[in-house]
């Protein structure tokens, strides 16, 4: 990886001397299928690209990661590929104010979901392509200047196998065996793309008249693998398209600007989707082979509106360098829910918002590689592991803030100024800034300052001082930030007076007022002489980015009465206070276990519920004394069983409840129940136990030795498919057997063999919870080769097995030792890979804090 690195000075560099004119780039694809024993399988890719030089005479280079280089030719020169190709860069010398550099390689099919991946189906040996390219993987497919800031517009051209569909940005035609498209308005290299293979293809259309009476008309069209058609609701996916077409076409007043709009479901897919215009392609989980709930319909409408609005935040308006990915990534995870909950059937999404993201930017927020929402990226590497909690759900979230501090009105025509002013360029920090100060009038520098550009997260507290008369005589807002990250903020907050009010108990808001919390204490004067609350919650309606506190009235309530809270988002945020509370080793673990195992069942928003079972999970494996664990066990699976039983028949909440039954079973009679749900020798009214289902079930049963190699073959006998493949490997993975960990070890550390969805799925089963004392022998083995893989593989393979394979559940002071003394022998080590180590090591410190404050209360 180090070769293929890339830092922000070079860019500034190459990007004052050239500009893009513009790419030819043509493809040929045959290579894809048929028998081979080349090693790596590559296919042609020939570059025409044409450029101008601002000082005539200087020298530069092209980026391209490829086996080999056939020729070189700039300006009509044809150089030596051995002296100016790399394997990475090829110098580009005596530049002139015009250049065409014609590039022949043979670039390799990828096997790790980077650059060109080729997937063969298990099921009936089709082969699918599709391309994934940010930050930096183009170049693995044609060459080319890899940097955000060289946009130009592209045409491609792909020779394809016989009876495949080619699709890339641009509309395509076939003549002649060649696939031909249409010139791409000027974007970055990273959203260019091509998916070919004989993938079902869905169409549609999306129309609409534009306010000066034109006609905008939008082809879409959706695909995936053939062997998933059977389960593609194209026609779901479709709606919220339409849906979301219309919200921002209401919204924005730029017509959507790149013709068509094809969305991919493809497989061993990294992310979640990418945003690449015209052929956005999606991970294809998200086509649900069987029954799921409606958190699942809603993280995927989120997530195809979270890449339309990158069409706007990031396609025809780009960061300059990745220092500033929040203004698209941050912009589009804002706007995803911003749509989704104004457009769509999904209309409780900032109660998921709340709950889910920002859990994951809480947490992100408080490691130690935390970093400002505009960071410091100094190179690829750095941009590669900035796709994080902060640039996305916290940076989210300040932009909910934002529109809370300056107004939705301001924060919409700032949005329509900033895209028709740079529409096709790069931008920065100030240029977004300059247009939101020009519509709400607001000091943008100053928020700026304190929410963009630190790091860290406040904590806020309520104080209530009661008078004797049972009411209110000042209710304040205390504000602390962490020693590490000092900086106090301006929050625009909602403080929520609850109590019970209704006869059969609930919790409800009778008082509520909204004030500017700046400075470590705020008084909240609106809310003097109101009566006594048995509930004081600070971000009510969650307004903010904070952690949530209470005062010891308000705790008491919760812990008494938590489930008779009317309001889902409001219950939904003391669960994650609660959460956060227990991770800052503030609240004993055994506490949230026993709040879950007494309100969770209570719970009516199925997605909370979802994030609930997740949480508790954690708490169990991660946060409870070693000591308990066995106690929390069995009362989680009591209760999960409980819940099971009595939940409604064919209900989504049955469902979530037999999956986390599943997760937490461990004991004989629960495995029994297991293996006659699986055989159909025990029933439980309504739930159908489908596919997807059988291996959630199968994989506990294999990592308690209750169904061996021959059981889970069958399984796959009855599942052979891609899905079920990567669900076969890591239940085999999972067994608790010295033999397989190795093996499992083996595969992953000690070769390169598995595509990246195999990887992962290896890692999954390779340490579990049960199997503490037998994955034990691993931690100095990690400590030994991780150096080496970060130094052999690709980068998202790496980063797989770095985190994936830290021994998290080796909990005890040796490890943390272990990791310690790894980061003082690799002081000089890729900062990239230090960061994920250091991460690593936070987590496991605070479990053991977490560990520490469960035992006292023993």
């Amino acid at each position: 990886m180090p070769g293929e690195n890339l830092t922000r000075d070079e860019a500034r560099e190459r990007a004052s001397l050239i500009s893009v004119d513009g790419y030819e780039v043509s493809l040929d694809l045959r290579s894809a299928v048929g028998d081979t024993d080349a090693e790596p399988r590559t296919f042609r890719s020939v570059t025409t690209l044409r450029f101008r030089c601002a000082e005539p005479g200087a020298s530069t280079f092209a980026d391209l990661l490829a086996p080999s280089v056939t020729a070189v030719r700039l300006n009509g020169r044809d150089l030596d590929p051995g002296a100016v190709f790399d394997g990475s860069r090829i110098l580009l010398e005596d530049l002139r104010e015009e250049n065409e550099l014609v590039v022949d390689a043979q670039c390799a099919y990828s096997r790790t979901g980077e650059g060109m991946h080729r997937f063969v189906d298990p099921e009936d040996g089709e082969v699918y392509l599709y391309t994934q390219y940010e930050p930096a993987d183009a170049r693995r497919v044609f060459a080319n200047f890899e940097q955000p800031d060289l946009k130009a517009p592209y045409r491609f051209e792909v020779r394809a196998p016989e009876g495949w569909t080619v699709w890339s940005n641009g509309a395509g035609e076939q003549a002649d065996g060649v696939w031909r498209f249409a010139e791409t308005k000027p974007i970055s290299t990273y959203i260019t793309a091509v998916v070919a293979g004989p993938y079902h293809y869905v169409t549609d259309t999306y129309e609409r008249v534009l306010e000066d009476g034109t006609r905008l008309e939008i082809p879409l069209g959706a695909m995936c693998r053939k062997g998933l058609a059977r389960h593609f609701d194209a026609d779901d996916v479709f709606l919220v398209t339409k849906q979301g077409l219309d919200f921002f076409h209401d919204h924005f007043d730029y017509p959507y600007p790149f013709g068509k709009y094809d969305q991919a479901f493809v497989p061993e897919y990294n992310l979640g989707a990418m945003e690449n215009p015209g052929m956005v392609t999606f991970r294809e989980e998200y086509i649900f082979r069987g029954r799921v709930t409606r958190a699942s319909y809603e993280r995927r409408a989120n997530v195809v509106l979270h890449e339309m609005a990158h069409m706007w935040f990031g396609d025809l308006v780009t960061m300059r360098w990745w220092d500033d990915l929040w203004l698209k990534e941050s912009f589009a995870d804002f706007m995803g829910t911003f749509s989704m909950v104004e457009a769509t059937r999904f209309d409780n999404g900032w109660t998921t918002f709340a709950n889910n993201r920002k859990a994951w930017a809480y947490r992100a927020d408080q490691l130690p590689s935390t970093h400002p929402v505009t960071a410091d990226i100094r190179d690829l590497q750095d941009a590669k592991l900035n796709f994080d909690g902060i640039t996305y759900a916290k940076g989210a979230s300040v932009l909910k803030q934002l529109v809370a501090y300056v107004g939705r009105d301001a924060f919409l025509e700032g949005a329509r100024r900033y895209f028709k002013r740079h529409a096709y360029g790069n931008t920065r920090l100030e240029d977004l800034l300059s247009v939101l100060h020009e519509t709400s009038g607001r000091d943008m520098t100053a928020w700026s300052r304190a929410w963009l550009q630190t790091a860290g997260v406040n904590a806020l507290t309520p104080q209530v001082i009661l008078n004797a008369e049972g009411r209110i005589t000042e209710l304040a807002v205390v504000q602390e930030a962490p020693e590490s990250h000092p900086t106090l903020r301006p929050h625009r907050v909602a403080v929520g007076l609850y109590r019970r009010e209704d006869a059969d108990g609930s919790l409800v808001r009778y008082a509520r007022a909204e004030v500017d919390v700046d400075g470590p204490r705020t008084v909240v004067a609106e809310l003097a002489g109101a009566d006594a609350p048995e509930l004081v919650l600070v971000n009510d309606d969650d307004l903010t980015y904070c952690k949530v506190r209470f005062d010891e009235n308000s705790l008491a309530t919760l812990r008494e009465r938590l489930g008779e809270i009317t309001d889902p988002l409001a219950r939904a945020l003391c669960w994650s206070a609660l959460w956060n509370l227990t991770r800052d080793a503030l609240m004993p673990a055994r506490d949230f276990l026993d709040l879950v195992l007494r309100f969770a069942g209570r719970e009516t928003d199925i997605g909370v519920l979802q994030m609930l079972h997740a949480w508790a999970r954690t708490a169990l494996v991660h946060y409870a004394a070693p000591l308990w664990r066995a106690t929390g066990e069995r009362l989680l699976a009591q209760g999960a069983l409980h819940e099971l039983r009595i939940a409604e028949p064919g209900s989504q909440h049955q469902l979530t409840w037999a999956r986390f039954f599943a997760s937490v079973a461990s004991d004989a009679a629960d495995l029994q129940l297991l293996q006659g749900l699986l055989q159909g020798t025990a029933k439980i009214d309504g739930l159908d136990v489908d596919q997807e289902l059988r291996w959630a079930l199968l994989e506990p049963l294999a990592a308690h030795g209750a169904a061996d190699e021959s059981a889970l073959a069958a399984e796959l006998a009855r599942d052979d498919t891609a899905s079920g493949k990567r669900h076969h490997v890591r239940c085999l993975a999972a067994r608790p057997s010295a033999a397989v960990k190795a093996q499992a070890w083996a595969a992953v550390v000690e070769s390169d063999a598995l595509s990246n969805a195999l990887v992962e799925a290896t890692i999954a089963g390779f340490a579990q919870p049960s199997q503490r004392e037998l994955v034990t022998p691993y931690v100095p083995k990690y400590f030994a080769v991780i150096a080496r893989i970060w130094e052999e593989r690709s980068i998202q393979i790496g980063m797989d097995v770095v985190r994936g394979l830290f021994p998290s559940l080796q909990d005890s002071p040796e490890t943390l030792e272990a990791t310690d003394a790894w980061l003082a022998a690799h002081a000089d080590a890729p900062p990239a890979l230090r960061r994920l180590v250091l991460e690593a090591r936070d987590d496991l410190a605070r479990a053991l804090r977490a560990q520490e404050c469960d035992a006292t209360a023993g």
